[in-house]
């Protein structure tokens, strides 16, 4: 039986391997004993390898460490949290804590290519401190003492003062290995807006273009911050800035609807024309005159010419004046068409009657292919501006208004405004896409994408990574009991949800409405490793490795662990049964299928055969404990009886 190999296994998504292999497949002759031949690499690239010592190169101090520490696979997991999660049973939402470096490589297998859109607020390189450095040599040893789990100190992790001569690189060098896997997670048609000030829009725009291609670049959109704005000596700092770019030039942003004013009558076509308003296009005006446009319409028991005028009178004026042809602007099919689909109406005028039509908003009369004409439904529509979010709604006096509706008071500083993030949202996705925040703070996204989901009947799930800060000893957040930043955002989240269902209530489709969340914690694997350096007794060392799971580990810490290995969704359903006695995690429907009990029998193996044909998935997969079973011969003779079933894919951890 195959073995997980933690050492291996254990770990995330190793990105290099994946890109070598990527590599291979477009050039495999460039592939000399399983390495690059660098010189064959070049000729193949003919033309586009430049050779030469001096090019056009953004760079810092530090950023190849930031490259490689964006390659190194984290040995970490996430641990579920029941008791601090809403709806953990139905929900596809996620609340991650941890450091968001570390989650983002924990993230690679599972949601590599899902996710269509990213926002992010990274903290604002101000001069004053910033909470995330990164260790090269074990960022998750870093993260994990200083946020308390192994030492109580709870220090922030770095300091980054304007006044050091680093100011600019460490933030870089933060920003710089995020984003590379942030990439990775986003689909190809998706999208990532990032919050930012004047301090770094210039560097951060230069990484950008790096990382996801000048090519993908979408926009620089200014945002109003405060109409009384920031003073200086000379200038009042009004806004900041929101940076898009998508993954490839696939991107397609939705355009806004159309909120003309006029549209203010509605009819039986309400429901899919929209509203409408009336126009004098069929009737006389300023065009040339045309034999084809001057028939007599027969509507109402009134028949009517153009200009609403008789013969004799038509002939006088233009005795009068030589101009005075009158014509319909329709062609009489045009117009035949129209009465019989609702487009005509006729009103009482001082002259007697008009012939009018309806613009509707979202429809018009078209021709097909056939030459024929037809109504064509089709939402107005308008594109995006630059400008769009200088509208004060946007401002950061609204992120307060938001916070204190559903908090006693404004307990977190430099939120967004849920209406700005709730239009990013709009813009960037669909009915059910995923929607990720890894800065996520207050969890304003989170708010966002329920908001959004209520007003379009959207299954929008969102993923939350925010690290384990702690809030300042002397703000209204602490003295409130919120003692860390993720202890904010979780509440947010479940206040939000039930205000929204409050708001909503008896509004089709509320039931549906996903506000829940699973909490995810970032910690070391569940599974020991092989290290002979922790303990000079080997003997000692070998007994405590015949347990390779840390004692403090529950079964379900495991099974997701596993689930990220395997790169499967964290809120795929995991359904608990027995057999014989011995508990098995039926995971995806019977895609894979975890037993991690003790005296594991051949009756037990067979029972678990049968669930293939239970549940009928294309592929099944079973893990067992190494150690789980009664003896060596039942280790050895079940994957011969689980073959029978059809199952090869069998291993051990």
């Amino acid at each position: 039986m195959e073995k997980l190999d933690p050492k291996v296994d254990g770990s995330s998504m190793d990105i290099i391997k994946n890109n070598i292999e990527k590599l291979k497949s477009i050039f495999p002759d460039v592939f000399n004993e399983e390495k690059v031949d660098i010189e064959k690499l070049k000729e193949r690239l003919g033309e586009f390898v430049d050779a030469k010592s001096e090019r056009y190169n953004f760079t810092w101090h530090g950023k190849s460490q930031a490259k490689r520490l964006a390659q190194q696979p984290s040995t970490g997991t996430l641990r579920p949290c029941k008791e601090e999660s809403t709806d953990w049973d139905t929900t596809e939402n996620l609340y991650i804590e941890g450091d968001n470096l570390e989650v983002l490589k924990l993230l690679q297998k599972s949601y590599h290519n899902k996710v269509k859109m990213i926002y992010i607020d990274p903290p604002y390189n101000t001069g004053n401190d910033f909470v995330y450095r990164d260790n090269y040599k074990d960022n998750l040893k870093n993260y994990l003492e200083i946020t308390g789990q192994v030492d109580d100190d709870g220090n922030k992790l770095s300091t980054n003062s304007d006044t050091s001569g680093r100011y600019h690189t460490d933030w870089l060098n933060m920003m710089y290995s995020r984003l590379k896997l942030a990439r990775n997670l986003l689909k190809e048609n998706g999208v990532i807006f990032i919050s930012i000030d004047d301090n770094e829009v210039a560097n951060l725009r230069k990484i950008c273009d790096e990382i996801f291609g000048e090519d993908n670049f979408v926009a620089d959109f200014p945002r109003v911050t405060k109409k009384a704005g920031k003073s200086s000596e000379q200038v009042s700092k009004n806004n900041d800035y929101i940076l898009c770019y998508g993954k490839s030039n696939e991107l397609l942003l939705n355009a806004f609807e159309h909120n003309d004013d006029g549209f203010k009558y509605s009819d039986e076509y309400e429901d899919t024309r929209g509203n409408y308003k009336l126009n004098q296009t069929l009737d006389y005006g300023s065009i040339q005159y045309s034999p084809s446009l001057d028939y007599e319409i027969e509507i109402e028991g009134q028949t009517l010419r153009p200009g609403n005028v008789t013969y004799e009178e038509m002939e006088e004026r233009k005795r009068r004046n030589p101009k005075s042809d009158f014509c319909w602007r329709w062609s009489k099919e045009l117009y035949e068409f129209g009465l019989k689909n609702g487009f005509i109406v006729l009103k009482h005028s001082s002259n007697g009657y008009r012939i009018y039509t309806k613009t509707y908003q979202n429809a018009k009369i078209l021709k097909n292919s056939n030459n024929e004409y037809v109504v064509e439904i089709r939402k107005r529509t308008k594109p995006v501006t630059t400008l769009h979010f200088i509208a004060n709604k946007f401002s950061n006096d609204n992120s307060k208004k938001d916070l204190m509706k559903i908090f006693e008071n404004n307990i977190f500083d430099y939120s967004k405004p849920i209406e700005l993030i709730r239009t990013l949202i709009f813009l960037g996705t669909s009915n059910d896409d995923i929607i990720l925040d890894f800065f996520s703070g207050s969890s304003t996204t989170a708010h966002a994408v329920m908001q959004q989901n209520i007003n379009d009947k959207g299954k929008r799930k969102f993923i939350m990574v925010q690290l384990q800060e702690p809030t300042d000893k002397k703000s209204d957040a602490y003295k409130a009991g919120y003692k860390y930043i993720t202890d904010i955002g979780k509440e947010r989240i479940r206040r939000a949800g039930e205000k929204i269902k409050e708001v909503n209530k008896g509004e089709d489709g509320i039931e549906n409405l996903d506000t829940g969340f699973k909490v995810f914690k970032l910690d070391t694997s569940n599974i020991k490793t092989w290290d002979t350096s922790l303990d000079d007794d080997l003997k000692q060392t070998l007994f405590n490795m015949v347990e390779n799971i840390k004692e403090d580990r529950t079964e379900e810490d495991i099974v997701y662990e596993i689930l990220l290995k395997y790169g499967l969704d964290l809120t795929i359903p995991i359904e608990e049964t027995t057999l014989n006695n011995k508990k098995v995690y039926i995971v995806g429907y019977g895609s894979l299928i975890i037993c991690l009990d003790k005296n594991i029998t051949l009756d037990i193996v067979e029972e678990i055969g049968n669930l293939r044909d239970k549940y009928q998935p294309e592929i099944m997969r079973v893990i067992f404990k190494d150690n789980g079973f009664k003896d060596d011969v039942i280790k050895t003779n079940a994957i011969q009886i689980l073959k029978k079933y059809g199952i090869e894919d069998v291993k051990s951890l």
